[in-house]
């Protein structure tokens, strides 16, 4: 198992990211690696990251301002060669057509819940684990 896992974490509120840093804690499971969070507020941030390489998994904010998470999710989907597993935050339930839409891989709604949130985190990072080997 690898080290560590790089989650980028995308919204215009502190408040958001740092519930998302909380709810993951070192790790968010027992047999997924340790969580480095690289942060991100604005939409060219989460460009220039993702254009490094090296991200894991992306949570992304759907409320995020000036672009939300959703719309965000489905251009780097387009754009992103070998595009990271999303995790979305949204707003409402009824939302999930709207995960759907932009491609996002799972979603949950905010404010976070730190077992649901953790759990899904979890996921994705096992498959993206299982994808890399």
């Amino acid at each position: 198992m690898q080290a560590t896992a790089t989650v980028l974490v995308y919204s215009d509120d502190s408040n958001t990211r740092e519930q998302v840093r909380l709810a993951t804690g070192r790790r968010p499971a027992p047999d997924v690696p340790v969580v480095e969070f690289v942060e991100c507020a604005t939409p060219a941030a989460v460009l220039k990251e993702l254009d490094k390489g090296g991200i894991d998994v992306c949570v992304l904010d759907g409320e995020a301002v000036p672009m939300g998470g959703m719309g965000m999710c489905r251009q780097i989907k387009d754009e992103v060669f070998q595009c990271p597993p999303v995790l979305l935050l949204i707003a409402r339930p009824q939302d999930a057509w709207l995960a759907t839409w932009s491609r996002a891989e799972a979603a949950v709604t905010a404010p976070v819940e730190p077992v649901e949130f953790a759990g899904a985190l979890a996921s994705l990072l096992r498959e993206k684990r299982l994808q890399s080997a």
